[in-house]
């Protein structure tokens, strides 16, 4: 009776009897990577889909003797989507691992299932600073927004600018991104005059740019989620901004190297902070950029780094437990882990879970007749929080 009423319950809690003890005694390590695939943030599941892809590709599909299986769901980008799909994965399909996570609710509608069922969890999107702290079983491979806001808090007043309007997406990252440029900047000696927040439904830029433009700054700093930054680019050189001196300067998301070329001209200037390049010259970079190129004809950018990256985290995981995929021995192998990237030199921070990684300020320019952030200037090491 004890026995059918535990069966009965886990059944209604959909997550009960999970643990990791099935993945680990099969043959095949399969890796849940739910993405948004369908809708407006569709852009970032077909990078990080791709970029994980292309790892596979590269490195093949079994590890220390384990077959890997990459079993892909489209959440659409809403967070009751993406717990269900957690639960399905985990309880009907034993999968080993979570991995994805476009949008921070996405991320933390799935942090009670990790936790439970202690399954290593792998973020490689979603930036509000709080993630990995909602489970002990969530990493992250792609980046946090105060980590790549606060370099160019330092960067901006050392450049001659010294009054700051704020325009970011009213969500978890903008409202990380808002807070730490302020605190930075104001630090060292800037001061914002404004700070805005645009609605993430039916976002329209063109108030609030009137509004940035009155204020009369010297620059407009901008935190919006990738694929919207065309529209603000856009926007921000209908109002001639430009023409009064401001500058616009941002995180890499508002220049997405995957659609930066779909800007045109007006993005050339922009002066940005990121923890990663299309054009980042190194061996690793060249390689997955041009596998990216011919495998999907997209150009690798931030979120697909976050995928690759991902998948080597992974695999390096379970060649250190020797094909084992229990998942808090995964987790265990996971931390602290450090290696080349196609971004630069990373380490998994084993108390934050989170990346340790060189931001990068950069500036849009054209290159062989493409538009390119180009770096100039790097923070080494800088901590996820």
């Amino acid at each position: 009776m004890n026995r059918r009423h535990l069966i009965a319950a886990a059944a209604v809690a959909g997550i009960g009897l999970f643990g990791s003890g099935v993945a680990y005694a099969q043959q095949t390590v399969k890796i849940g990577l739910i993405l948004p695939m369908s809708g407006p943030f569709a852009s970032t599941g077909r990078q990080i889909e791709g970029m994980a892809k292309l790892y596979m590709a590269q490195h093949g599909d079994t590890v220390a003797g384990k077959k890997i299986e990459l079993i892909v769901k489209d959440d659409t980008g809403v967070a009751d989507v993406t717990k269900r799909i957690a639960q399905e994965l985990v309880v009907n399909e034993k999968v080993g691992v979570l991995a994805g996570f476009g949008l921070t609710p996405l991320a933390l509608a799935t942090a009670p299932i990790s936790t439970q069922a202690k399954i290593p969890t792998v973020v490689m999107a979603a930036a509000t600073q709080m993630i990995t702290a909602q489970s002990p079983y969530i990493v992250r491979t792609g980046f946090t927004l105060p980590q790549v806001t606060t370099p160019l808090t330092e960067w901006a007043p050392k450049n001659g600018i010294k009054k700051v309007v704020t325009l970011v997406a009213d969500y978890g990252p903008g409202l990380d991104a808002e807070k730490a440029f302020k605190e930075g900047f104001t630090k060292n000696g800037g001061e914002v005059v404004a700070e805005l927040r645009v609605p993430m439904a039916n976002p329209e830029f063109a108030p609030f740019l009137q509004r940035a433009k009155d204020a009369k700054p010297d620059a407009l700093f901008v935190f919006v989620p990738s694929g919207i930054g065309s529209a603000v680019m856009k926007q921000f050189a209908e109002r001639e901004l430009a023409k009064d001196g401001i500058k616009l300067i941002g995180t890499g998301d508002v220049t997405d190297d995957d659609i930066l070329n779909g800007m045109g001209d007006v993005a050339l200037g922009v002066v940005t902070s990121f923890h990663y390049s299309a054009a980042h010259n190194s061996p690793e970079n060249k390689a997955v950029v041009e596998g990216m190129k011919k495998s999907t004809g997209l150009r690798a950018n931030f979120h697909g780094v976050g995928g690759y990256d991902g998948m080597h985290l992974i695999y390096e995981a379970l060649k250190k437990t020797g094909g084992d995929a229990d998942g808090t021995k995964v987790l265990e192998a996971m931390k602290g882990m450090s290696w080349v990237s196609p971004r630069g030199p990373v380490t998994l921070d084993p108390e934050t879970r989170d990346m340790v990684q060189n931001v990068y300020i950069r500036k849009v320019e054209k290159v062989n007749g493409e538009l390119y952030n180009v770096e100039f200037a790097t923070i080494e090491k800088v901590k996820g929080r």
